[in-house]
């Protein structure tokens, strides 16, 4: 066989195993669009914009471990810089590929179309390096190979996303045939000396306290340490917290699963067992300001063990260059059982709560709606979450064994959710994708549940419509946290145009959410979006605390020189 740049970039995706690549085209991308079609193991999935399209591939990645996205250039490489920017916060690797002018261009003066009437086209490249972990611009068919696998190695083992610029003009210029995909999947494996002292000294620190308590942070799955941070916790026996963006990363229905840790809202005993031990375990934590609820709850110390990505730390060692498996499979071969913690925390638990079932006829209550959504789960459900009440509330959620939780807690952008649940739903079928997202989040992003039509999608959305930005009014009110009211269930019909079968339909009452729901597990054919009116007033408790805190944090005056 043949290959052209863009088919050895179609045929390199397909081997990392993407079984599609999202796409919004434009003239300078449209030669590489054609390259990437010849390959019938990757699918082109079109999005409405260019942000979406970012948004929607972040999704894909969380469902699939990888992704990529195609854009054209300037107009639409910057407008993807928010959502590729996000990926890099979020620990995904993204691939983000875009079309540029011809290579004949750039050796002269000529003016181009879709730039800032300059010369020089390097202004895009240089922003996607400062975004990415590797940026590279392709200009020459027979560097083109290194240039792609270097690209796409360095996204799969930093879990970071990376940029391929590729010429109008090379796109479909012959190229090398691809090697072996060993090359790119292939990691140099943690020093033996460093790991062998990292995981004595850890296992030192562990033996010498009598409350060790295990915390898990978001940083786990991209470190692919899940399995391995299990058998550690089934080794010692400890209670296992987990911070909020890290929800679903081990089992809720674990018997050592401890709850949310996320300060003074975390779950009932969890924030009480992680300040009693004497010996933190944080395993791939990332601390912010969100997180720690305004600083209010950032453990540190001499009593912590930090278990990164790819160092650890502890007081007196810094061990790096490790990888985070390796170090939780060394530690779980050496630690002794300790269930003292476990046992201090049954304790402290106190039984879950039973949320009773409103009237069918009472206005629906938020309480009401999240009851009604926890009888949805299964162990294949998805649930994402937006930038918002929806947070709270699905902290809330009781997961069964198998079912995950997407949040998108480091970047926060509000508007995420639409597109990345549409992304996730393509690249996870067979799961019962569930999104929570609030109005003003969907008003930014609505477009993309179109594609979920297109796509016959049976995705079920919970659009909460409380008039407003209500996490905003939380941390600080004012005139820009109202919004304009939408039709919103009547905005499905307008997608659907002449051939969609989304479902649109209004709950406000329990028993109007109990059959729209009914009506949603009978779509297999397209998305559900249910319109949940409620109160503006109604919001979680949780919110409220954390939103006081993070304002006080947000208000803090400068410090004196």
């Amino acid at each position: 066989m043949t290959y052209t740049v863009g088919s050895y970039l179609a045929a390199r995706l397909a081997q990392i195993g993407l079984k599609h690549h999202f796409a919004v085209a434009g003239d300078f991308n449209l030669a590489l669009l054609d390259q990437l079609l010849t390959n019938e193991e990757t699918e082109q999935v079109y999005c409405c914009n260019e942000l979406n399209c970012g948004y929607a591939a972040e999704g894909y990645a969380r469902a699939n471990g990888a992704a990529a996205a195609v854009v054209t250039f300037s107009v639409g490489g910057l407008s993807i810089i928010n959502a590729i920017a996000g990926a890099n916060a979020e620990n995904l690797p993204v691939i983000l590929i875009s079309g540029a002018p011809n290579t004949n261009d750039r050796a002269t003066d000529h003016l181009l179309h879709h730039t800032m009437a300059t010369s020089d086209l390097s202004y895009q490249l240089d922003i996607a390096a400062r975004i990415t972990c590797c940026a590279v611009a392709i200009t020459s068919p027979e560097q083109a190979p290194s240039q792609i696998d270097t690209a796409i190695r360095t996204a799969l083992r930093e879990s970071k996303p990376a940029y391929i610029e590729i010429a109008c003009n090379i796109a479909g210029a012959p190229c090398a045939a691809p090697g072996p995909v060993s090359g790119l999947l292939a990691g140099a494996p943690s020093d033996a000396a460093t790991l062998e002292a990292a995981v004595a000294a850890a296992a030192d620190f562990i033996k010498g306290r009598k409350k060790p308590v295990i915390l898990i942070g978001c940083k786990l799955r991209a470190a692919k340490a899940e399995r391995a941070a299990l058998a550690l916790a089934q080794a010692l026996g400890c209670p296992v917290a987990v911070m909020a963006a890290a929800k679903s990363f081990f089992p809720e229905t674990h018997p050592q699963f401890a709850g949310i840790y996320w300060g003074e809202v975390s779950a009932p005993g969890t924030r009480e067992i992680v300040d009693w031990s004497d010996g933190l375990i944080c395993i791939g934590t990332l601390f912010n300001d969100y997180s720690t609820v305004g600083w209010t709850s950032n453990p540190a110390g001499a009593n912590v063990l930090t278990l990164d990505i790819d160092h650890v730390t502890l007081a007196g060692h810094d061990f790096s260059g490790l990888h985070l498996a390796e170090v939780l499979d060394g530690l779980a071969a050496r630690v002794d059982a300790n269930p003292t913690a476990l046992n201090e925390f049954h304790r402290l638990r106190a039984a879950p709560a039973t949320v009773p079932e409103a009237p069918p006829e009472a206005k629906l209550s938020r309480t009401e709606m999240m009851r009604q959504i926890q009888g949805l789960l299964t162990g294949d459900s998805t649930v994402l979450v937006e930038t918002g009440d929806s947070w709270f509330n699905g902290m809330r959620l009781a997961l069964p064994e198998g079912a995950r939780f997407e949040i998108e807690m480091q970047w926060g952008s509000i508007g995420w959710a639409v597109p990345a649940t549409f992304g996730y739903a393509v690249g996870a079928p067979g799961r019962r994708v569930i999104a929570m997202i609030g109005d003003g989040s969907f008003q930014l992003t609505a477009q993309e549940v179109a594609q979920m039509i297109r796509r016959k999608l049976p995705i079920i959305i919970f659009l909460i419509n409380n008039r407003g930005y209500t996490i905003e009014v939380e941390i600080h009110d004012g005139p820009y946290n109202n919004i304009k009211n939408w039709d919103y269930a009547g905005l499905i019909n307008v997608f659907n145009a002449e051939d969609g079968e989304g479902l649109g339909l209004r709950a406000g009452t329990g028993g109007e959410l109990a059959e729209a729901i009914t009506r949603a597990l009978g779509n297999t054919k397209g998305p559900t979006l249910i319109e949940c009116a409620l109160d503006r007033d109604d919001c979680s408790p949780d919110l409220i605390s954390w939103g006081r805190r993070v304002a006080t944090a947000n208000a803090r005056p400068p410090q004196p020189k």
